[in-house]
């Protein structure tokens, strides 16, 4: 793995191997105190043009606590494609960290930093995907579903780049994906397409609905997001006139399985897509998922940075996915196609459907 830019870049292993080595660095910092200074005397750069509390905090957090150092660039400093060109901030930085996180409007900006840079670059968001939120997501759902696949995962509200990387990320693990969107608020038709070929890929399946109460029966996790998103103010009156049928609220809640798991990935406007009483009930898992950002980033950022390229985890056997795997061992049963990470196919079409789209999102 060259770069983290999308989930669609990973195979199932190498997913499953993320998740496997968050688990074991989050139970190890929970049993000893701390984690192995593995980053030690590493250093990444974050470049944030869209200002963020989960996003800033974890990654800096996940680096100090692997022993290395994080520098957060604002978008006054940077001025990324405007102020200096991306190449050229790609370059230069290059020379100074050992890694690069950006957080972005245009997704397209993400894959012109990965193909200049000679170090990891790292999507912390873009209008188009959201991959770390995805991991982090996935790794709240395996510490109370232990057996990932056959699982039925319900979105509900705006197709956005959050939903685009939790579609792709349950499709691969063989997660069922159901999204419940309005109309004209669908997942972009080129993330719907590769999603649904993931899906035949694992034995999962993707649905699309109009009707949340449709998606959301026993389901096993429910989900939802903002409605308008950062980039969007515009819209809000009109979008505040179609969403509210797909509130999460209780009486949706309560056609999904009881024990069911509501996620929101941050921040919530309560009274709007979530009602106080689901946001702080018995079912909602929202802040141990927002602490899991930190986690699953740790993962990805020894795995990235780390001196040893897919560092050893304690060769346990898991049962996140489909079939069980050696970790450490390079071997997956039911794997997944070939990884391309990092390539310059990394969802270019998402540049196409961030154009259609622009969901860009605060997170």
């Amino acid at each position: 793995m060259q770069h983290f830019v999308s989930i669609s870049d990973l195979s199932t292993a190498e997913i499953e191997s993320l998740l496997d080595l968050a688990l074991k660095l989050k139970r190890e910092r929970a049993k000893k105190g701390a984690n192995k200074p593995v980053l030690a005397g590493k250093t990444l750069g974050m470049v944030f043009q869209k200002p963020s509390l989960r996003t800033r905090v974890s990654f800096e957090r996940a680096m100090q606590h692997l022993g290395g150092q994080a520098m957060y660039l604002s978008p006054d400093e940077i001025g990324l494609g405007k102020r200096e060109s991306i190449p050229d901030v790609a370059r230069v930085l290059s020379g100074y960290v050992d890694g690069i996180m950006a957080r972005v409007f245009d997704h397209q900006h993400i894959l012109t930093l990965a193909q200049f840079s000679r170090v990891p670059v790292i999507n912390g968001l873009s209008d188009f995907n959201h991959p770390c939120q995805a991991l982090a997501d996935v790794l709240t759902i395996v510490e109370r579903k232990p057996k990932l696949a056959g699982l039925t995962v319900a979105y509900v509200g705006d197709g956005n780049n959050v939903a685009t990387s939790l579609a792709h990320i349950c499709a691969r693990l063989g997660m069922n994906f159901r999204i419940a969107t309005p109309a004209d608020y669908k997942l972009p038709v080129p993330v719907e397409a590769s999603a649904r070929q993931m899906a035949a890929e694992s034995g999962s399946q993707l649905a699309e609905m109009i009707d949340p109460h449709e998606a959301v029966r026993d389901a096993d996790v429910i989900y939802t997001d903002t409605w308008t998103s950062m980039g969007q103010e515009a819209e809000t009156a009109k979008r505040a006139a179609v969403f509210p049928p797909y509130q999460v609220n209780a009486a949706l809640v309560a056609r999904a399985k009881p024990d069911v798991l509501v996620m929101h990935c941050l921040p919530a406007h309560r009274g709007q897509e979530i009602t106080d009483d689901v946001a702080d009930g018995p079912n909602s898992v929202l802040f141990p998922q927002a602490e899991n950002r930190m986690h699953a980033q740790k993962a990805i950022l020894a795995e990235l940075l780390g001196e040893k390229r897919g560092m050893e985890v304690g060769g346990r056997r898991s049962e996140l996915g489909r079939g069980t795997w050696e970790v450490g061992s390079g071997r997956a049963e039911g794997g997944g196609r070939k990884s391309k990470a990092g390539s310059r196919r990394s969802e270019v079409r998402g540049k196409k459907a961030g154009k259609r789209k622009a969901a860009t999102k605060r997170r």
